[in-house]
């Protein structure tokens, strides 16, 4: 049955959705934009500091659902400038290690939800 993953360190959900599903041992989460989960804000700054916000939000959800960034199988990865794909890649490296990175697409977007610069979902399994 599917299990339905929610926290209240990562923002509520902005339309139908939840913050995260599970079935079995997979945990697949909605996207993650730089919003502040108390004030429900976008964080303002460059694709970096909301790089930063989005993985921390992840990393919240993620923890919810029982897994962690070393769980995370793949990501899909939306930017809304491929100019910003070596900054945004800065800040990203920081949360996987090399040998447990997981598979990712990356794709530029022509908009994002509420206009920020990026947004990152993922697919892992539990601990």
């Amino acid at each position: 049955m599917k299990e339905i993953i929610s926290t209240p360190k990562a923002p509520d959900a902005i339309g139908p959705y939840n913050q995260a599903t599970a079935l079995a041992n997979l945990v697949f989460t909605s996207g993650q934009i730089a919003l502040d989960p108390k004030t429900m804000e976008i964080v303002e700054g460059d694709v970096q500091a909301q790089t930063k916000v989005v993985m921390d939000n992840l990393q919240a959800v993620l923890e919810e659902a029982g897994s962690s960034y070393e769980n995370v199988l793949k990501t899909t990865c939306y930017l809304s400038d491929m100019a910003n794909f070596a900054a945004f890649n800065e800040i990203y490296g920081e949360y996987f290690k090399a040998e447990t990175a997981p598979a990712r697409a990356t794709v530029a977007v022509k908009t994002l939800p509420k206009n920020v610069l990026v947004e990152v979902d993922a697919i892992a399994f539990k601990n």
